[in-house]
């Protein structure tokens, strides 16, 4: 009985990817919104202790806490959003957050933080976002980090946090 019952859950851990691929296409088919973003892989090239180093200069504002309340990164600051779930999120998306103008137009162009966007906008917030929704303002992120391979490693470092 017991092998029997192995054997089933076995198929079914099998099957699973087959059957989340399917249901994908269906939604892709459907002309779902989501279906993009369902079907988008996120390219991560980055250093992540390199990452988690770079992040040592985001702390004052952010701070990184999964959906449990458990701080993975950071020191509880606020006067930033909570950066769980950046990569692959749509910007302007942490609830409870009050962000510029500029930031929520980008949330209603649907901007998604890939590598490549999350590297240009922490570089420079507001030309990012402005070039990105065609909108004029700012972001309220005055920090901006200096080099491209960091922006990419902290992509990475936050990727990274689960």
């Amino acid at each position: 009985m017991k092998s029997t019952m192995a054997i089933v859950a076995a198929t079914l851990l099998a099957a699973a990817p087959a059957f989340a691929e399917s249901h994908a296409a269906e939604t892709a088919t459907e002309g779902d919104a989501t279906a993009e973003t369902m079907e988008m892989e996120l390219t991560v090239t980055g250093d992540v202790a390199k990452g988690e180093k770079a992040f040592k200069k985001c702390v004052s504002c952010h701070v990184v806490a999964n959906e449990a309340g458990e701080t993975l990164a950071g020191k509880k600051a606020k006067t930033g959003p909570n950066l769980y779930g950046i990569a692959g999120a749509t910007a302007g998306s942490v609830e409870g957050f009050k962000y510029s103008k500029l930031q929520m137009a980008a949330a209603e162009a649907g901007v998604v933080f890939t590598e490549e966007v999350f590297a240009a906008f922490v570089q420079d917030p507001s030309k990012s976002m402005a070039e990105a929704t065609g909108e004029s303002g700012r972001s309220k992120m005055s920090f901006k980090v200096r080099k491209p391979e960091e922006a990419i490693d902290l992509f990475a470092y936050l990727a990274s946090l689960k």
